[in-house]
């Protein structure tokens, strides 16, 4: 269906863009823009640059594009980003610009569950809702009203008895309360894999997270890599971490990001979001799957599924899950693991047609291999059979370890005369969101 979803403001800046494929160049967004002014008026819902189909509708002045490399069906084409928008719409409230700028991880969840290689799956909220994690971040009421509210004269109303705006960052923590800060970085990852354990698309959705039990909530410091840099241009490669988007909380003074990579912190009571960001291109995957297929004859199918766990033999891996889809015409399957295995089980259920290997604790550098013998039924051949194993998806979690090698260098008190020294807590978790391996 489509290799690329891509979204573009008036400008021609490229504001959304989910590659499934990897089989057409960087610079389509500019090619489907380039084109799309040469019309007099709008552009042809569907046209044809460089032998690349092109199919888009038009929200909010945003042009929202979907491109493949085959002919793409004109109607349904145009339905799917019709839909589309109608889900961006219902979770956000509104699209334009700066909407989507500010929910751009929200909007990547919604295309994550909604195609899956560029086809659709779920293509209605109610069916995407209990699927998506993140909150929307509604925009100032001024900035979406801005211009359908006339200008008028305004005067100050408050009395000097009134409470000032601060009071919502007023502490009301209990004095004898723990005065301590926890501060989290979650990774979720997003990788694809080929039966050669080639990646083929990967990203990274991630967020710092602080829940602040400070008493008089003082205002912090906190300081990034040395190495960050926001934003990735086109045939620039660095050393560093480059996050390709970033949005932060209303609390965050971000001014100081460039120069100095701090960030300036008024915390509220309580847990909230610092900073989202995104991460694509390449980066080390923290597991490696290497699934093998043989046709030990008509009617029998033996599939090899080695894990390697590519990370520091210090770090461990906890709740590691691979599910394994296999053919619907199976009559029976064993599933076997390595002898003197622990800690593993694996697990065939019927109904589903599915094998459920699970690992509850894994260290980096091991391998673990696991072998399913299947049977199938007298209607089904071996060779046919073969192609309805898989995909294989995994989950899992490692503690203590990110993916990006975004850290946190300190974390300080500003506020002069302060000589607490409360307790401080740094945690780093990567998840998976989206690891599939094809067979």
């Amino acid at each position: 269906m489509f290799s690329q979803i891509f979204i573009l403001s008036p400008r021609g800046d490229t504001i959304i863009n989910r590659d499934f494929r990897s089989d057409l160049p960087k610079s389509t967004p500019e090619t489907f823009f380039r084109q799309a002014k040469t019309y007099s008026g709008d552009a042809n819902p569907l046209f044809t640059v460089d032998c690349i189909q092109f199919a888009h509708i038009k929200r909010g002045g945003l042009y929202i594009v979907g491109t493949s490399r085959f002919n793409l069906q004109p109607a349904m084409s145009l339905e799917l980003l019709d839909r589309l928008a109608k889900e961006i719409k219902d979770f956000c409230g509104v699209i334009n610009e700066e909407v989507l700028r500010k929910n751009f991880i929200l909007i990547y969840e919604i295309l994550d569950e909604s195609f899956d290689f560029g086809y659709p799956q779920l293509m209605a909220t109610e069916q995407i809702k209990p699927l998506i994690v993140n909150d929307p971040i509604q925009p100032q009421p001024d900035s979406v009203m801005n211009s359908l509210r006339p200008k008028i004269q305004t005067f100050n109303i408050f009395v000097p008895n009134t409470i000032g705006s601060q009071a919502v960052q007023r502490s009301v923590l209990n004095k004898n309360q723990a005065n301590e800060i926890f501060v989290d970085i979650y990774e979720k990852l997003n990788v694809l894999f080929n039966s050669s354990a080639y990646v083929i698309n990967q990203s990274i959705e991630g967020c710092i997270q602080m829940t602040s039990f400070l008493q008089g909530n003082p205002p912090l410091k906190l300081a990034l890599n040395e190495d960050l840099q926001i934003g990735r241009q086109q045939g620039q490669y660095s050393a560093g971490v480059t996050l390709d988007d970033c949005n932060f909380h209303e609390c965050v003074n971000a001014n100081e990001l460039d120069m100095n990579k701090t960030l300036r912190i008024q915390p509220p009571d309580g847990q909230f979001v610092v900073m989202n960001y995104r991460i694509s291109g390449d980066y080390a995957a923290p597991f490696r799957l290497f699934p093998i297929i043989e046709e030990v004859s008509s009617s029998k199918i033996e599939v090899t599924i080695k894990l390697k766990a590519c990370f520091d033999a210090k770090i461990i891996a906890s709740y590691a899950n691979v599910r394994i889809p296999i053919p619907k015409q199976t009559a029976n399957a064993y599933p076997e693991l390595v002898k003197n295995a622990q800690l593993e089980t694996a697990e065939y259920d019927s109904n589903k047609k599915m094998v459920e290997w699970q690992i509850k604790k894994l260290c980096g550098g091991q391998e673990r291999s696991l072998k399913i013998k299947l049977t199938l039924q007298a209607t089904q051949t071996a060779h046919t059979a073969r192609k309805e194993i898989g995909p294989i998806a995994m989950n899992f979690e490692i503690p203590m370890f990110n993916v990006s090698r975004l850290q946190i260098k300190y974390l300080r008190i500003e506020e002069r005369g302060n000589t607490t020294n409360p307790h401080r807590w740094v945690r780093y978790i990567t998840q998976s969101s989206s690891y599939v391996c094809r067979i």
